[in-house]
């Protein structure tokens, strides 16, 4: 089947008009020279490729910790529904065995692929390798210090599903850690309150990602510039920026596409089980009680804690603030298909690929 009239986002990262070819699931011709009379006119609709979530508890009441497998898959329909075609779900700071049986949905998920639902590429583990200091909404209970054979024992369990492990650098044993987890998976820096040092050490050993910029880790001095300086100068490390309006002033998420470029930001939504729901929610949030008060979840001290957004939502926020549209959609496409280690099969409209993409309606942002 052909697609004519379109505005397409293609594999370089730009916008050309012209026609798209889809074949047994895949992209076939990208902006062929031949069009058949028959293709499929889209009116010069913007095409982009599926949105890839890489840090996202949970929405519709159920939260990817729960180890709930209907409840994954309800919430991988809530994904698809907002146009994120691939998912990788976070999970809190629990004991092991909790996050056993949550990752065993995940497995499950991966392997039965239902209809009507997100594709889930992975998991990211956040926690419980963090910083008291900077647990943020983590509960503190379950908080540990890098622990690569308990790590290991979690990620051969689910099949190597954990795309994404995360650790505080200053923790003892972080820099051994990475040297080892790296391996398997990409290693994120995150809930931190390390030094310059320490996190230039696990940059060094192999870390290569940042969990939410600016949320749960020191921000920018001129004499102590600690993490953010750190990653942003290395030239290896995505970060991933929550653009819900609520966590980072669009001010400051427009400053991070400047001070990481285009190949290095990641849209995320860190929503959690209030996604989707009304406000005044009381939900629960890794054995924490939150509630969603005004669009913003908090924790009874009134800490904030996971977003009500979507990535969708975030994507169009983004575009509004200033951020340049190619760069947007590729720090909610490619770039996080990279951290997952999926980018040879979605993330771009490339002929080869799997033809995972969206039609964007009348409200696109950049309408």
């Amino acid at each position: 089947m052909f697609y004519t009239n379109a505005r397409i986002f293609t594999g370089d990262f730009t916008f050309r008009t012209g026609a798209f070819e889809v074949t047994d699931g895949r992209f076939g011709a990208v902006l062929p020279q031949d069009v058949p009379e028959d293709a499929v006119d889209l009116h010069g609709a913007t095409v982009i490729p599926g949105l890839i979530e890489v840090h996202s508890h949970g929405n519709s009441g159920f939260d990817f910790s729960d180890g709930d497998y209907a409840g994954l898959v309800e919430m991988a329909r809530y994904y698809l529904r907002c146009g994120v075609t691939s998912f990788a779900p976070a999970s809190m700071t629990l004991p092991y065995p909790v996050l056993k049986k949550a990752f065993a949905t995940a497995k499950q998920l991966s392997e039965e692929k239902p209809a009507g639902c997100s594709v889930l590429r992975g998991i990211q583990m956040e926690g419980p390798y963090f910083s008291y200091g900077k647990r943020g909404a983590q509960n503190a209970d379950y908080l540990k210090d890098p622990d690569f054979e308990g790590f290991r024992q979690l990620y051969e369990g689910c099949g190597g599903l954990v795309r994404i492990v995360d650790l505080a650098p200053e923790l003892p044993g972080a820099v051994d850690f990475v040297r080892q987890a790296k391996e398997l998976c990409t290693v994120s820096i995150a809930h931190t309150d390390a030094n310059y040092d320490q996190t230039k050490a696990v940059i060094d050993a192999g870390a290569t990602h940042l969990t939410h910029l600016y949320n749960a880790m020191p921000g920018i001095h001129h004499r102590t510039p600690g993490v953010i300086p750190a990653c942003a100068e290395s030239g290896c490390v995505r970060a991933e920026v929550i653009c819900d309006g609520m966590h980072v002033h669009p001010a400051s998420v427009k400053l991070a596409f400047r001070m990481f470029g285009s190949e290095g930001m990641i849209l995320v939504s860190d929503s959690g089980r209030c996604a989707g729901l009304p406000d005044g929610t009381r939900f629960d949030l890794g054995g924490q009680t939150a509630t969603l008060i005004n669009g913003v979840a908090r924790l009874a001290d009134g800490t904030i804690a996971c977003s009500a957004a979507n990535l969708w939502q975030c994507l169009t926020n983004a575009i509004s603030w200033g951020v340049k549209e190619e760069d947007a959609i590729r720090a909610a496409t490619y770039n996080p298909a990279c951290a997952l280690g999926v980018q040879d099969a979605v993330g771009s409209i490339e002929t080869g690929k799997q033809a995972d993409f969206i039609i964007c309606g009348e409200k696109y942002a950049s309408k």
